[in-house]
């Protein structure tokens, strides 16, 4: 559970270094806040470009495992290419892996 935020900072900076925080701030997909947050706090912030898509791909197999498993459970499927299924979750998970390698 998030505690709740009440303690203020107040910062004078420049409008152009005001602008720059704001830019990172969306880059990162944070709140100005969080980002400030992050950053004074010394945690490193990694943007991953093209996460999302795999994201839902991986979201799309375990929505097509499931109605196997369902199908299968109820006697309705007795034969799977299962290694079309395996393939494509293995290739998901070799950019996964990849990605963080080079968060690191």
């Amino acid at each position: 559970m998030q505690k709740k935020k009440t303690a203020i900072i107040t910062a004078r900076m420049t409008p152009e270094n005001k602008q720059k925080i704001e830019n990172r701030a969306a880059q990162a997909n944070m709140t100005i806040t969080d980002y400030l947050t992050t950053c004074a706090l010394g945690k490193k912030i990694v943007r991953m470009d093209g996460l999302d898509a795999i994201l839902t791909e991986l979201k799309a197999h375990g929505r097509n495992l499931n109605q196997l498993t369902v199908l299968a459970n109820m006697g309705r499927l007795t034969v799977v290419r299962g290694d079309e299924l395996a393939e494509g979750y293995a290739a998901l998970c070799s950019q996964v892996h990849r990605l963080t390698q080079e968060a690191r």
